[in-house]
């Protein structure tokens, strides 16, 4: 047999110089579009207003003091140089002074001033936060966006775009494994690049230099040298490889890529969301929700803020007040908020009591205690505030909540009963989240 005969048919696609974006799906994009159809809960929960969740993740912890639950009476050793907060455009609630755009949102979404879990370790948190488990339970459990991926992203649940159904932009948050035990064909695929460039360079689906006449010259040029499958046409590998190579192109070469180039948007449209990687995410997660992609995550790092806190947050909160409060407000306009839930919080809170020693000098540390978590969209109401937190924001004092509460309560939105049985191939025997706590979930701001 000659050494072309032998070659298999994933080097005969490499060194026929088909690019690396399709090649890249073939392998992940593909697979997580395509996950093995699971067994449906047997007690079907009533559909959710909700359609998309857009998880907006301040990495690092982002301080509640300084954002969401400003405490001017406690005085300078806890509310620093920003001791007036600003009214908004809700009845009653008030927030940073440092996020003036966001306050003139504040009717479309609701704070949580009570959420704990009182874990201090970044890793800990970021597991308890999204998948709503402890982490000493000896099993990894899937985060939301797994699950979400898993009810809401097969073609059994309608879900028909070439688009993976649970994307991460920019970067992955690498704190734990999202799937846990569902396995790597729940993972998220995660674009990598800069939304803030032309063209956005999405892992797999946009090569630098490579115009879309050269791929279909590329694919042309396969289809001519693709002889081997007719030394076999019985082989059903070739007819499975072919089939991939397919969705493949569909995402390089279809509407699917389109999604991606934020050229197309009105620049006005992306000065107001602001011409910055955190700001141009917030667009793309709107366009991902124009496409139907069920969970998008924008994980935005540096919010991990020891040291000299004031002046990391002179450059971080501006991103966050314009990014957010476009994207809010524009999803509005667009009559897509009532179908999109949007949260936006860190693994925990930060310290209330600023740390002025050395070598801090005006920082605040992790704190699990007590930390505050925005929701906005897919049926939660707006202008709304659950739960307070004591005069020092240490711990909460009225409606304490659970992380599983809160994400038990979006799933609810989203047509998934969390109390229902979570499907998987290890056969472990457990629900979709734990059950309630005594708190129960957020049905006083559930429409």
């Amino acid at each position: 047999m000659s050494t072309q005969s032998q070659m298999n048919r994933r080097d005969f696609l490499c060194r026929s110089g088909i690019n690396a974006a399709a090649v890249s799906s073939l392998g992940s994009v593909a697979l997580a579009n395509n996950p093995q159809p699971v067994a449906q809960p047997v007690h079907p929960f009533k559909p959710g207003k909700a359609k998309s969740i857009i998880q907006i993740w301040l990495w690092g912890g982002p301080p509640h003091l300084d954002t969401f639950d400003p405490k001017p009476d406690a005085g300078p050793d806890y509310c620093g140089i920003w001791s007036k907060p600003i009214d908004t455009a809700a009845e009653g609630m008030k927030i940073s002074q440092g996020l003036p755009l966001l306050a003139a949102q504040a009717d479309k979404f609701s704070i949580i001033r009570s959420m704990a879990h009182n874990n201090n370790g970044h890793e800990q948190a970021c597991y308890i936060v999204q998948t709503g488990r402890n982490p000493d339970s000896g099993i990894s459990y899937p985060n939301i966006g797994a699950i979400v991926s898993l009810f809401k992203g097969t073609k059994e649940a309608g879900y028909n775009s070439p688009l993976p159904p649970y994307i991460v932009l920019t970067r992955g948050q690498g704190r734990f494994s999202e799937s846990g035990f569902l396995g790597p064909k729940y993972k998220p695929f995660v674009t990598g690049g800069n939304p803030n460039t032309d063209p956005f360079l999405v892992s797999g689906f946009v090569v630098r230099g490579l115009t879309p006449e050269r791929q279909q010259i590329r694919r042309e040029m396969l289809n001519q040298l693709d002889a081997m499958a007719a030394t076999d046409p019985s082989n059903p590998a070739y007819g499975q490889t072919d089939e991939a190579v397919n969705h493949a192109y569909d995402l390089i070469q279809g509407d699917a890529v389109k999604t991606f180039n934020l050229a197309t948007e009105d620049p006005a449209m992306r000065e107001k969301y602001g011409r910055n990687e955190f700001g141009q995410s917030c667009l793309a997660a709107r366009r991902l929700v124009e496409a139907g992609v069920p969970y998008i995550t924008i994980n935005s790092g540096g919010w991990d803020m020891h040291g000299k806190i004031f002046d990391a947050l002179a450059r971080r909160l501006p991103e966050v007040d314009k990014g957010v409060a476009a994207l809010i407000e524009d999803l509005a306009k667009r009559n897509l908020l009532d179908s999109t839930i949007i949260w936006m919080c860190g693994e925990f809170g930060r310290t209330p009591k600023i740390d002025n020693n050395a070598p801090w000098f005006g920082g605040r540390h992790h704190f699990g205690n007590c930390y505050s978590v925005l929701v906005a969209g897919g049926g939660f109401k707006g202008g709304k505030i659950v739960g307070s937190s004591d005069e020092f924001g240490n711990k909460p004092v009225e409606r304490p909540v659970k992380p599983h509460d809160l994400l038990g309560s979006m799933l609810e939105m989203m047509g998934i009963n969390p109390d229902d049985k979570l499907p998987n191939a290890r056969g472990y025997d457990v629900t979709i989240q734990p059950p309630e706590s005594e708190h129960g979930r957020l049905r006083e701001i559930i429409t």
